[in-house]
């Protein structure tokens, strides 16, 4: 399937290999606050980072509505843009702001003794905390087996080292490298790791995490005076044009997101312990609250037929995209397919519908469909996934608001200002 429309973006040539290069490049996910948390499906840094210097300047506002792990706000922020997240997982929304906070010298410092003291936390006969009403929620569902229950003491001693960090900000953090350690210890293990183990990674992760933060810091601070904090809102995109948020009526100049993909299952919310036994473990460590089955996060039941379900939320979704978007603004996505032949088609469709309009590199013209595909080989979309599979191939879409888009909606509008030449 081709372009529709011969709609090319404007580009010089070394702007437009600088995109492709960093949408396939394979190297592993790191530097900065990347290393927090092994969020499912992230998106690679390298690939943002050229996204935002390719159709952004500093201090211009990013976008990402499907937010994740948080990777395309580090870029934003680390570069000296403006940048807001949302997404319906409490979850998402705790790392992502963890990720992007700018501690103080002072809070880096303590963070640093804490983490060279964290693993004499902890210890197995010394004494611990039950989060009761986490265990009477479910919680703890798989964690008080005889297996494991070494391990979930070994997580409540080091959540309760995090908590008398004494501040909000210094909490999250150490919560974060909690739970970046029991994700590694229990989450889709063949052999299970033991508490000496835990205690080991939860000191390395802990110095590694101060190293990060120290280098966050000083790429924003590289940028100038730190002027907005980052905004992570924990909500649906859909209707986020209403948001008072976005009640001063800015557009976003770059919209860069990883959506849910249609018909790929990707457990974003638990973990799997012993084989395929969920937990919702990592809400616990966070503090946060689980919000439902996967099809809550996935936009719909991937058996339902048609795709009904994702199609009318993705649809909602970038609708209130456009809504908030102007005639400046680029969107673009990074999406995988359980069956592209008819789910690309159709998901094209849908961001038409949505009031966007599809645009192409002039790079690629003549070349497979005249889109920027990557490879991902032994991508872990699914729990019992065996070698490739279609989700291993990922497609970039870049889109703009359609010229016959409404630019008003509900009450607002959105404000255009004048293109700069490229």
């Amino acid at each position: 399937m081709g372009p529709r429309r011969n709609r090319y973006l404007r580009l010089p040539d070394a702007k437009q290999a600088a995109l492709i290069a960093g949408a396939r490049d394979s190297e592993p996910v790191k530097g900065l606050t990347h290393g927090y948390y092994k969020y499912p499906a992230r998106f690679s840094p390298q690939f943002v980072r050229a996204a935002i210097e390719t159709f952004t300047r500093r201090r211009d506002l990013v976008l990402d509505p499907h937010v994740g792990g948080g990777t395309s706000l580090v870029e934003a922020v680390a570069l000296g843009r403006d940048s807001i997240g949302v997404d319906i997982s409490e979850l998402a929304a705790f790392v992502a702001k963890v990720k992007t906070t700018v501690y103080s010298e002072r809070e880096i410092d303590e963070l640093d003794a804490w983490s060279k003291c964290v693993g004499a936390s902890i210890d197995i006969h010394g004494p611990t905390i039950r989060f009761a009403d986490y265990a009477e929620r479910g919680y703890y569902k798989h964690l008080d087996h005889p297996s494991r229950w070494r391990l979930r003491k070994a997580i409540e001693q080091g959540v309760w080292s995090a908590i008398k960090l004494g501040t909000p900000r210094l909490e999250s953090f150490g919560r974060c490298a909690v739970l970046r350690t029991a994700q590694w210890a229990l989450d889709g293990r063949s052999k299970q790791a033991d508490v000496d183990e835990f205690r080991a990674y939860l000191e390395d992760t802990a110095k590694a995490m101060v190293e990060g933060a120290r280098a966050f810091r000083a790429a924003v601070r590289s940028n100038g005076p730190h002027r907005r904090e980052v905004i992570v809102l924990n909500r649906s995109a859909a209707g986020l044009e209403d948001d008072p948020t976005f009640a001063e009526g800015r557009a976003p100049r770059l919209v860069v997101t990883s959506p849910p993909y249609p018909g790929v299952h990707v457990l974003y919310h638990r973990w799997q312990v012993d084989g395929r036994k969920e937990t919702a473990a990592p809400f616990m460590i966070a503090n946060k609250l689980d919000g439902a089955g996967s099809s809550y996060y996935t936009m719909g039941d991937r058996k339902y037929p048609g795709l009904k379900t994702y199609f009318d939320s993705i649809r909602s979704t970038m609708a209130s995209v456009a809504a908030l978007s102007d005639s400046r603004t680029v969107v673009v996505q990074m999406v995988a397919f359980s069956e592209p032949r008819w789910q690309l088609p159709r998901y094209l469709d849908t961001m038409e519908d949505a009031g966007l309009t599809e645009c192409f590199l002039p790079v690629l013209k003549g070349q497979r469909d005249g889109r920027l595909w990557r490879s991902v080989p032994g991508r872990r979309w699914y729990s019992d996934q065996r070698g490739e599979t279609p989700g291993s191939n990922e497609v970039v879409l870049l889109h703009r608001k359609a010229a016959d888009a409404p630019a008003e909606r509900t009450g607002r509008t959105v404000t255009s200002q004048p293109r700069p030449s490229t």
